[in-house]
């Protein structure tokens, strides 16, 4: 290993060696940094444009695409789901807090009753399950994956705005940075692997995104096409690095969604968006 190479090594290991007894505002603070130093230049508002954030052309290329998405009809599904009544008469706007609107941001979060963390995608599941209704896949495509392409589109622009407060919450959050943090699979890769020590690095000819900023831009197309929720995300990450992933909707990936969208804090939703 070159000198500076090393040098760029020691210093990300000292950056993040303190973590272990820091707080999540900390966890943040300290990840900006590590972009900073990787993302000169790099606004921390584009953070949210993911593998896009730092090429010209291919934002150029996103904005025309976005004037008339090729998953239009796919999003216009999942508001039908939306607004189909249960068969008690009611509809989700019904169920959820201000019709649904602008409440995304406010999501995964820590119920102490539970102690449990829960997804916006579980709220939505709540809702069926109070209707008589059965609950959808969360590794469902067309049920799930297309309903909460819509139904966080419906608070596109609130800033994420998760709360870590209390010792269950702060349990939920350290397993969830412990996930992020665990290599794991044949690669013997983590989540910190390409998304914090590697980010603005290129692979398969794509810039490898930051982790701040992926959790407000979910669902998103991939392809223009194939919806993925950040579960399906988290699914594909672990079998591309050969690994037996975690079932969507399973208590880890709620964990590790709590950490990764506490990074996020701040940003503005963009949800069912076209990514590459």
């Amino acid at each position: 290993m070159n000198r500076s190479r090393l040098a760029a090594v020691l210093a990300t290991f000292c950056l993040l060696a303190p973590l272990a007894q820091a707080g999540p505002e900390e966890d943040r603070a300290a990840f900006l940094a590590t972009f900073a130093r990787k993302l000169p230049g790099v606004a921390v508002d584009d953070y949210v444009y993911g593998s896009l954030l730092d090429n010209a052309d291919a934002r150029s290329h996103y904005e025309d695409i976005m004037a008339f998405p090729p998953f239009l009809p796919d999003v216009e599904r999942g508001r039908d789901l939306w607004e189909k009544p249960f068969r008690n008469g009611g509809t989700y706007a019904d169920c959820l807090p201000d019709s649904g609107r602008m409440i995304a941001g406010k999501y995964p979060q820590y119920d102490p009753v539970e102690d449990r963390v829960i997804t916006f995608e579980m709220l939505l599941n709540r809702c069926r399950a109070a209707a008589g209704e059965p609950e959808y896949g969360y590794g469902d495509r067309a049920t799930m994956g297309l309903l909460t392409a819509y139904a966080r589109s419906l608070s596109d622009g609130m800033p994420m705005q998760i709360r870590v407060e209390g010792p269950g919450a702060l349990a939920k959050y350290e397993a969830g940075r412990r996930l992020f943090f665990r290599r794991i699979g044949q690669m013997n890769f983590a989540c910190a692997t390409c998304h914090l020590h590697n980010a603005g690095g290129v692979m398969r000819m794509e810039t490898i995104s930051p982790a701040i900023g992926q959790a407000a831009h979910f669902p998103v197309f991939r392809g223009g096409e194939t919806v993925y929720t950040l579960h399906m995300r988290y699914i594909r990450c672990m079998e591309q690095v050969r690994a037996q992933p975690f079932p969507a909707g399973s208590e880890a990936f709620n964990d590790l969604e709590y950490f990764h969208s506490y990074l996020s804090n701040g940003l503005p939703l963009q949800a069912s968006v076209y990514r590459r």
